[in-house]
């Protein structure tokens, strides 16, 4: 699974008008009304200067919810946490993955059974290099 990286452009905000609540369950009577508008930019970064999105290339990761064409929000100021998605940077490509240390060794692991961990080999060119906070899919 390879990873198209780029950054958001914070100086454009995109505000857009926001229904309230929506129910999942049974209807609930519908709000004649809008309230105030969302800025995505707000709600999805915390940390401007260290957030990148990023566009996911194959389907290692779909055991994990994540399928080709996803668009991740990467954080690069989180550290990693146990069981996180991270974009990690192995040997000059972009990589998803969760990480699994076992004894001395470390694994890239996928969400596929169709694919192997990556063990990530001395002298090896790696970095975690932020952490997923989003997943963005497209709905149809």
């Amino acid at each position: 699974m390879k990873i198209t990286i780029s950054p958001p452009n914070h100086r454009l905000g995109l505000a857009l008008p926001a229904v309230g609540k929506i129910s999942a369950g049974f209807p609930s009577p519908a709000d004649d009304y809008l309230e105030a508008a969302l800025d995505l930019n707000e709600v999805l970064i915390k940390n401007p200067s260290s957030t990148f999105y990023g566009t996911v290339r194959g389907n290692s990761m779909i055991e994990a919810g994540v399928d080709h064409g996803d668009l991740l929000v990467i954080d690069k100021a989180l550290p990693y946490r146990h069981d996180a998605l991270a974009v990690c940077y192995l040997d000059g490509e972009f990589t998803l993955k969760r990480l699994k240390k076992e004894g001395e060794n470390l694994y890239l692991m996928p969400a596929n059974q169709s694919y192997k961990p990556l063990m990530v080999r001395e002298g090896s060119d790696f970095a975690v290099w932020g952490i997923v906070t989003y997943i963005i899919k497209r709905a149809y």
